[in-house]
């Protein structure tokens, strides 16, 4: 069984700046943070019902922090990336809790579609979505 510990081991998970450790995950702060507080939580081991718990954490903080009276957190985007060809670059499972604020970026519309930028935006008239292609400018 691929466990964290494996993965620390074998250079496939090298975060070392825990913020919560429990018996089924570690939070780690992430050291290239999309936005001030941006955490990754990663299961102990590699198996659905342990990412799954990672993402109820996730969720349950995100919306704990959304509705705090203590925090200028407006929202917050939750996401895992799997495999190369979705960005991933630690090759063992985690999950990122993004903190969102107002105005922290100039038009957050589309949220996680914008992992790919130009189909990011739904609204635009510029994507031809029966044929998954931006239309050209000229």
């Amino acid at each position: 069984m691929d466990t964290l510990l494996t993965a620390q081991k074998e250079g496939r998970a090298p975060w070392d700046d825990i913020e919560i450790d429990t018996r089924e995950y570690t939070v780690f702060r992430d050291k290239y943070p999309v936005t001030s507080g941006h955490l990754l939580v990663v299961p102990k081991e590699n198996n659905l019902a342990s990412v799954l718990k990672c993402f109820q954490f996730a969720m349950a903080t995100g919306e704990a922090n959304v509705v705090s009276v203590n925090t200028n957190i407006t929202g917050f985007n939750v996401g895992i990336n799997m495999g190369e060809s979705a960005g991933q670059t630690c090759m063992y499972p985690h999950v990122h809790l993004i903190f969102r604020r107002d105005k922290d970026m100039e038009n957050p519309t589309g949220g996680v579609r914008n992992v790919i930028p130009e189909k990011g935006n739904y609204k635009s008239n510029d994507i031809d979505w029966d044929n998954l292609a931006v239309k050209s400018a000229g």
